[in-house]
C-alpha cells in the first residue's frame, strides 16, 4: 500500500496501519504525530492508573512515545501481538519503574518530628531561617513527587542535571523539561503560601 521511501499525504497517514506509520515516521518525522494522536489520550489513562499523579503519567507518556520512536527501526511485528501491545508494554514498563522509585523514594523521606525541632538552637537568625525553610517546605510538599523531587535534588542537595539524570534512569533534556515544569508548579504553591 504505502512505500517506505515515499513521503506520504496526511489522508494515507490517517487510514494507514499503526506499522506503516511508524515505518513512515522513520523516513519522516512529522509522520510520527498520527501515532501519537492515536494513542497519547489512552495512554495518559493507563500511565494514571499506575501511577496516581498527572505529572508523572505526562511524564511516562512523554518518554514512552521517545523510546517508541528511538526504536522504530527495532520494531518487528508478531503473530498474535500488534503495534499497540509493544507500546503498552513499553509504556507499563516505565510506568512500573516510575511507581517502584516513588516508593523507594517515600520511604526514605519523613517529616521531621517536634522533638528534633526543640532540639535545635533558639536565636532570632535560626528562626528566619526555620520560617523561609517552613515554607519552602509547605510548597515542596503541595508539588507533585516527582516535582517536588527533582527540585530538592538540584536545589537542596546541589546535584547537577547530568547527575539527576543518571539517578533517574533519564536523559538530562528530560530533566530540564521536568526541572522547568516543577519551578512553574513551585511558584504557584509558594504564592499560594504567602
Amino acid at each position: 500500500m504505502i512505500q517506505d521511501i515515499m513521503r506520504f499525504s496526511s489522508e494515507e497517514l490517517a487510514t494507514a496501519s499503526d506499522e506503516e506509520v511508524l515505518r513512515a515516521a522513520v523516513q519522516d518525522p512529522g509522520a510520527f504525530e498520527v501515532l501519537v494522536a492515536r494513542y497519547e489520550a489512552a495512554f495518559l489513562r493507563k500511565a494514571k492508573s499506575i501511577l496516581y499523579s498527572k505529572e508523572d503519567a505526562e511524564e511516562v507518556v512523554q518518554d514512552t512515545f521517545t523510546r517508541i520512536y528511538v526504536y522504530a527501526d527495532r520494531y518487528a511485528p508478531q503473530e498474535g501481538a500488534s503495534f499497540s501491545s509493544w507500546g503498552y508494554t513499553i509504556l507499563t514498563r516505565l510506568a512500573y519503574t516510575r511507581y517502584n522509585k516513588l516508593a523507594k523514594h517515600r520511604k526514605v523521606t519523613a517529616p521531621m518530628e517536634t522533638e528534633t525541632y526543640e532540639r535545635i538552637a533558639d536565636t532570632s537568625d535560626f528562626r528566619e531561617d526555620l520560617a523561609v525553610k517552613d515554607e519552602v517546605l509547605v510548597a515542596l510538599a503541595k508539588l507533585p513527587e516527582a516535582a517536588a523531587r527533582v527540585l530538592s535534588l538540584q536545589f537542596l542537595e546541589g546535584k547537577t542535571q547530568e547527575e539527576i539524570a543518571i539517578a533517574e534512569g533519564s536523559t538530562v533534556s528530560a530533566v530540564k523539561t521536568r526541572v522547568h515544569r516543577a519551578k512553574k508548579l513551585f511558584k504557584q504553591a509558594l504564592d499560594e503560601t504567602a
